[in-house]
């Protein structure tokens, strides 16, 4: 990767944030045929909470045309209802083709989960004109073993069939847990096994898949088609293998994008889950880099 590159384009990330939001979207954007690029916003939980209208307005100054929801709880994002949230995304002009939620397995009596009056939450994502549902994670209880696994993944099928009378196409997405031999197997190889391509695809995390030692490539070639959804997120080159703006680690994103099609790749949302600067920096940072190689 070419550093020279990656200061430049942060210096200008910086400077359009400094500049104001219109100057900033002005600078930031390249033109209106460029590759849209999205956003999960959990890297600006803090600022969401504190303000979230003024946040999800900075995210669209930027650039980011689209970003991935977390947090749905009974009706209700950041305490918001599905409606309040649909309209105040379409004032923005920020679309939301994807969200996150959880087995519901650690909390049973929340409704709107895997487990738990699931058609709800997937109608509320009807709602939001999502095109994705993606189980974000897994307690350390839910995977102790692959029969777990092989558990998880009929209530994955189970789940993808009600998102498909909805329209809306069920996902799973990776930490690196899922990576390290369990029972001699390969927990995500039984995922991606044990599930119904038609009612179950996968959200990429690049960066933790890297991290735990595979490479996102080569699962691009052994399950073409698979991976409709990416975490685009960076790792830095030091031994902690820390979160990093986009651009500035050790993930080749030219070699990563050119393979697109054959992951199958629909949509991607940039992502850090820690940031060394303000986050909404960082993602600026990030969005600058990818809009200079897209």
């Amino acid at each position: 990767m070419d550093r020279r590159e990656f200061i430049r384009t942060s210096a200008l990330a910086s400077a359009a944030l400094a500049a104001g939001p219109l100057q900033h979207c002005a600078m930031l954007s390249k033109n209106d045929k460029a590759t849209p690029i999205g956003l999960q916003v959990y890297t600006l939980r803090e600022q969401l909470v504190a303000n979230l209208e003024d946040t999800l307005r900075q995210i669209a100054a930027i650039g980011y045309e689209y970003i991935e929801l977390f947090g749905y709880r009974e009706g209700q994002y950041l305490g918001r209802s599905i409606q309040q949230v649909g309209k105040l995304l379409a004032d923005i002009g920020l679309k939301v083709p994807s969200s996150h939620t959880l087995t519901g397995a650690h909390e049973p009596n929340v409704k709107g989960t895997l487990v738990n009056q699931w058609e709800r939450a997937v109608a509320d994502a009807k709602a939001l004109k999502q095109s994705y549902m993606v189980c974000a994670y897994l307690m350390e209880s839910e995977r102790q073993s692959i029969d777990d696994y092989k558990r998880l993944a009929e209530l994955f099928n189970k789940s993808g069939e009600v998102c498909k009378q909805y329209g809306i196409q069920f996902a799973y997405h990776n930490h690196d847990f899922e990576f390290f031999t369990l029972n001699g197997q390969i927990p995500f190889d039984v995922l991606l096994a044990e599930t119904d391509p038609a009612l179950v695809q996968f959200e990429l995390d690049i960066y933790w898949i890297n991290k735990a030692g595979f490479s996102h490539l080569d699962y691009f070639k052994k399950y073409p088609g698979r991976f409709p959804l990416w975490h685009v997120k960076d790792m830095d080159d030091t031994p902690e293998k820390a979160f990093a703006e986009v651009g500035s680690g050790v993930i080749n994103w030219k070699e990563t994008f050119a393979a697109a099609k054959t992951a199958g790749m629909q949509y991607f949302f940039v992502e850090q889950d820690v940031c060394k600067r303000p986050p909404i920096e960082s993602v600026a940072i990030s969005y600058q880099y990818l809009r200079s190689i897209l």
